[in-house]
């Protein structure tokens, strides 16, 4: 890989355009996986109520790889760190396909996540300037939620036709985003790991996580995007169980289509944030979190096809307009106090911890039978309280640092 220069003024940049040519790659074959993955489950007669463990094993590697990715991410250049983390992915994929289990194998496919994420978010801010961070992430979800969209619609079509054939295209997508992954540009190391000791970066990890969280805007970025992501893991197999029992549809592919739609929607709702908010405004992306939890609660009664489809599409617009400010917010504290890499590390952390907790909530109410409406009315009601209290302690934090600075003028 040839050597550049971080920091370019310049938003476009060679460098960039191969961070998000991998990532759509990757993004696109993580979730054709989860569809293959599905079906295989079913497939093999796994009990209706374990589709969600994979998720657990995906984001156990997650969290227990907290406090090393971000040091390793910082340590070396992050796009041979995406390399690594997309060759992991495809042993994951690559046992799948040779029938290891299907839970074991998805969990190594979430240690090869865990080591990319750090790197994937860390290294805009070494390619642009911070004026330019809410667009570049705005673009690093546009190419995000655009390989949700056809690896979701992809991995449900193909489920339905052959599960080995989904798998081993997933392999092959793996494969070709780390090729990509070496036309990423060298850039030096943000911060040089002394030596490698598991206590003493354990350690560090617990110092940067308190450090960070010290940090208001840090803090509520933290916050902010963990419910968004962990609500978006669980309304993912919610909707598995609720397609067929609202739309009496029980196939692979809807379930596909539906999340599809939310892709579609986050895509503008990314669109819209890199328009209209900056890192000084980034609360103004609170009011959009809050319905998307309205918009959840209204989906439970849906049984329109037309319906669910226009649902799911504000559910994404609501949620890209929330994420993607937070975000480019936490990676500009994070940049500028504990490292990008550890940074993405602690928010992957909260988001994963967050993501384990409410998922396993759903498969709790799921072995319990409870009614997948109920779930999901109460699931949506939860999400717009958590988001109104985050909204309104902002405002509350907000109204007292502007006192304080009047208090002090002369």
């Amino acid at each position: 890989m040839n050597a550049a220069a971080p920091g370019s003024q310049a938003l476009w940049s060679r460098g960039l355009l191969a961070v998000l040519v991998a990532q759509f790659l990757s993004a696109m074959a993580d979730n054709a996986l989860l569809f293959g993955a599905l079906a295989l489950l079913r497939r093999e007669v796994y009990p209706a109520w374990t589709a969600p463990l994979l998720q657990e094993f995906f984001v156990g590697a997650y969290i227990l790889l907290a406090p090393f990715v971000g040091p390793f991410a910082d340590s070396s250049p992050k796009g041979r760190v995406m390399l690594l983390g997309n060759g992991i992915k495809l042993l994951g994929s690559l046992g799948m396909c040779f029938g290891l289990n299907p839970f074991l194998m998805y969990g190594l496919v979430g240690v090869g996540a865990a080591a990319y994420s750090p790197a994937k978010y860390g290294i805009l801010s070494e390619l642009t300037v911070a004026e330019n961070l809410v667009k570049a992430n705005g673009l690093m979800e546009a190419s995000t939620i655009a390989a949700i969209l056809i690896g979701a619609i992809a991995g449900g079509t193909l489920a339905d036709w052959n599960i080995a054939g989904t798998l081993a295209i997933v392999t092959v997508c793996y494969g070709a985003a780390a090729a990509v992954n070496l036309s990423i540009p060298r850039l030096q190391a943000e911060r040089r790991l002394e030596r490698f000791s598991i206590p003493v970066i354990v350690r560090r990890f617990g110092g940067s996580l308190l450090g960070l969280l010290r940090m208001p805007d840090a803090r509520f970025s933290i916050l902010g995007t963990s419910l968004f992501w962990g609500a978006g893991s669980t309304l993912r197999f919610l909707l598995v169980a609720w397609v067929p029992v609202a739309l009496g549809n029980a196939s692979n592919r809807m379930p596909a289509y539906l999340n599809a739609m939310v892709a579609v929607g986050i895509v503008v709702g990314a669109g819209l944030a890199a328009r209209f908010i900056t890192l000084a405004k980034a609360a103004r992306a609170l009011p959009a979190g809050i319905l998307l939890g309205l918009v959840v609660c209204f989906l439970a009664q849906v049984t329109s096809l037309t319906t669910a489809f226009v649902v799911m599409a504000i559910v994404g617009v609501c949620g890209g307009f929330f994420v993607v400010p937070l975000n480019a917010l936490l990676q500009d504290q994070g940049h500028r106090s504990v490292g990008a890499g550890n940074a993405i590390a602690i928010q992957n952390l909260s988001e994963n911890t967050l993501m384990l907790v409410m998922v396993g909530l759903y498969t709790l109410t799921s072995r319990a039978g409870l009614a997948v409406d109920t779930t999901a009315t109460g699931f949506g009601l939860c999400l717009t309280a958590s988001i109104g209290g985050l909204w309104v302690w902002r405002r509350r934090r907000s109204g007292a640092a502007t006192a304080t600075a009047g208090a002090h003028q002369p």
